[in-house]
């Protein structure tokens, strides 16, 4: 097994292996723009498999299609163009495993995750880390940023404080931050090089403090019952357990 942006891998002889579908099975989602539309209909999708049969992008994508190197068919491209859009959250959303959230339902799952803390707040009462302080100061004066640039920025690093990584998941379950966009480093020449990484913004500067805060109203388990109830209609297969575990 190896460990792919939060997933454990499954490998047989030595390669990869995705849970995914066939070529030839024409249900499978074949563009970015399918997947937009997916998300958007049932409101939740983790990125890889997980606890729920069906609930993923792995699962409903061609399995040979995942790090093809052809962007228009590699579902790894494709969260990076929807995170460019920002017209859908992306992050670290599901047990500290990326997946993707629609605009219509993130001020749900920021009630349910934040229970009524806007960060200043859990702060305050000793509910959060100066570490994550630190990177929510930084967000807060910038747009949006680089990892490599908020890490420095932020504390992190050579002679700094340790975790970054930790931090930046746990704010991103919160809903406090999301990620933005992608970019690749660049040289003295201004060439690009290595992998793409994310960029992250607050959540509020993607989608309007007003209307991330607007579920509010509800408690935490108000909302995560509205929000489990929603995806039960949609996985009736599934237990009220197992897909509390699921979005936890």
């Amino acid at each position: 097994m190896d460990r792919y942006g939060g997933k454990e891998m499954i490998t047989l002889d030595g390669k990869w292996t995705m849970q995914g579908l066939e070529n030839t099975d024409d249900s499978r989602i074949k563009t970015y723009t399918e997947l937009t539309d997916l998300i958007n209909r049932i409101g939740f999708l983790p990125l890889f498999k997980n606890n729920i049969a069906g609930f993923s992008v792995e699962e409903c994508t061609a399995s040979n299609s995942w790090w093809c190197g052809n962007r228009n068919e590699d579902p790894w491209e494709w969260r990076e163009i929807i995170a460019s859009e920002g017209k859908i959250a992306y992050g670290k959303l599901f047990q500290n495993r990326a997946g993707f959230v629609s605009k219509e339902w993130y001020p749900r799952l920021a009630a349910y995750r934040r229970d009524g803390y806007d960060f200043d707040s859990r702060y305050e009462d000793g509910l959060a880390s100066r570490k994550c302080k630190n990177i929510i100061d930084v967000l807060t004066e910038q747009e949006i940023l680089p990892s490599y640039e908020l890490k420095a920025l932020a504390g992190f690093g050579k002679g700094g404080d340790k975790g970054f990584e930790g931090a930046i998941s746990l704010l991103q379950m919160q809903t406090y931050i999301t990620v933005r966009d992608f970019s690749r480093k660049r040289n003295k020449k201004n060439e690009e090089y290595g992998w793409s990484v994310a960029a992250y913004t607050l959540s509020e500067k993607l989608f309007g403090e007003d209307y991330v805060r607007s579920a509010y109203y509800m408690d935490g388990k108000t909302a995560k019952d509205e929000i489990i109830k929603h995806l039960l209609s949609r996985f009736p297969a599934a237990s009220y357990e197992e897909m509390a575990k699921c979005i936890k």
